[in-house]
């Protein structure tokens, strides 16, 4: 099947990249001359498990092209995704400019009908505003094609997106089109070979059903942080609480690990948009605000913690951070929790001496060069003339480091833990002063 892909983003190229993958004819399309040109030599924008070698190799077999242009990406495909970006407006809602714009791009160029896929993560109603935007720009260029705008969100983690594109939990699609239902079963057909996956509904809902995934999740990981402040107020163990809950198969262990707050392009985003939608709509939506308010101000918990035990005094500090990425498997820093640490360190006059597996050219990029932020090249590099050791990602090299090493190095034997990664008892045999997440008092003060 012929498609084509506006955006060469994270959701863009790992569609197209997994779609060229199981035999389909692929060209991307982006108004980036410069990413389209580096990724024609193999230079991938995004730090992605797999996706490198997805992307060069059916380049190689000429299943995916990519260029900027739009004419000749829209005549060649059957099929048409949005995949562009969605950044949240100044309320926080989702900015559809670019939505908008790719869906009128489509109509001044189509010469057939086409199906329109909405892949991008956008608010309940904007398919009727693609269709518009489709509608009016065909009258007002005396064209009749025909045209169908379909809802089908992703549902990728970062850090996995490659084996969720290539092995989906769900197939959700949004449409009242026979036509469009039966081209995108075909579409999807490689995917949906063990059992039936795909779940078709009506737009509206396809819509909701992305925000409202997103939305839980979150929701589950503010209510295990909510949980952490009051283990540390009654000084229970919220580890131990963690495991207690998890046991219950209705809740499960997955997305209940307490933490310095989520981040990334999706979660805090999604949550204000959806909260935004609902006020839009005349309708307040509680729980999301109060999920959004739990992660602001968990991700200043660290901060806080530092602060407490130096009594307010960190000028001249040099804090070694392990962590940069929102998550682990990714060089994504949008909204990470180790932004909001270094900024608030920096404020209080501190230096920062940061490591990161992926992340440390997007840090680089982000905040350029700067006397007070130092990016070293392994994490026992960042220990070196430190006073205190922070992490904020559960990097799997971070979870058995030396701690003798780690205790020798540190001007104060000193660890602030941000993802709970050590046991407080295992800590206080290396003798080293251990803040941890909802874990009652650190071993300083026990």
């Amino acid at each position: 099947m012929k498609i084509t892909v506006f955006g060469i983003g994270y959701v863009g190229l790992v569609q197209a990249a997994v779609m060229a993958e199981v035999g389909h004819d692929v060209v991307c399309v982006d108004v980036d001359q410069g990413k389209v040109d580096r990724l024609k030599e193999g230079h991938i924008p995004i730090y992605e498990p797999g996706l490198t070698p997805l992307v060069k190799s059916n380049y190689e077999a000429g299943r995916v092209n990519f260029t900027t242009d739009a004419a000749m990406g829209i005549e060649h495909g059957e099929v048409i995704f949005i995949a562009v970006g969605t950044p949240p407006d100044e309320d926080g809602s989702a900015d559809l400019k670019y939505v908008l714009a790719v869906a009128e791009t489509i109509a001044t160029h189509m010469q057939s009908h086409k199906i329109i896929i909405n892949k991008s993560t956008v608010p309940v109603g904007t398919a009727d505003k693609v269709s518009a935007r489709v509608s009016e720009t065909l009258v007002s260029s005396n064209k009749t094609f025909t045209y169908d705008v379909v809802s089908n969100p992703e549902f990728l983690k970062e850090g996995a997106a490659v084996n969720d594109c290539m092995r989906p939990d769900r197939i959700v699609i949004g449409t009242d089109s026979e036509t469009a239902e039966k081209k995108l079963r075909q579409l999807y057909s490689p995917f949906n070979r063990n059992h039936d996956k795909i779940i078709v509904m009506d737009i509206r809902s396809a819509e909701l059903t992305k925000y409202a995934a997103n939305c839980m999740l979150a929701t589950k990981i503010s209510f295990m942080n909510e949980m952490s402040n009051l283990a540390e107020v009654f000084g229970a163990d919220i580890e131990n609480v963690r495991r207690g809950i998890g046991s219950d198969p209705r809740i499960g262990y997955q997305f209940i690990y307490p933490g310095c707050g989520y981040g990334g392009s999706c979660f805090p985003k999604d949550v204000q948009a959806l909260a935004r939608s609902a006020s839009q709509a005349g309708y307040t939506a509680q729980i999301l605000e109060s999920v959004e308010a739990v992660n602001y101000k968990q991700k200043e918990k660290l901060f806080s913690y530092i602060s407490r035990h130096f009594s307010g005094d960190l000028a001249g500090k040099t804090v070694a951070l392990w962590g940069l990425s929102f998550k682990p498997n990714t060089d994504d820093m949008r909204e990470s929790s180790s932004r909001v640490l270094m900024e608030a360190l920096w404020a209080a006059g501190a230096k920062v001496k940061a490591y990161d597996p992926e992340a440390m050219e997007e840090t680089q990029r982000i905040y350029g060069t700067r006397d007070e932020l130092s990016l070293m090249g392994t994490k026992e590099a960042a220990l070196e003339g430190a006073d205190f050791l922070v992490i904020c990602t559960e990097w799997q090299a971070f979870r058995a480091p030396d701690f003798d090493l780690i205790k020798e190095k540190l001007t104060y034997p000193l660890l602030f833990d941000g993802r709970n990664l050590f046991e407080p008892k295992l800590m206080m045999e290396y003798g080293l002063h251990y803040y941890a997440i909802g874990r009652g008092l650190s071993v300083k003060e026990q």
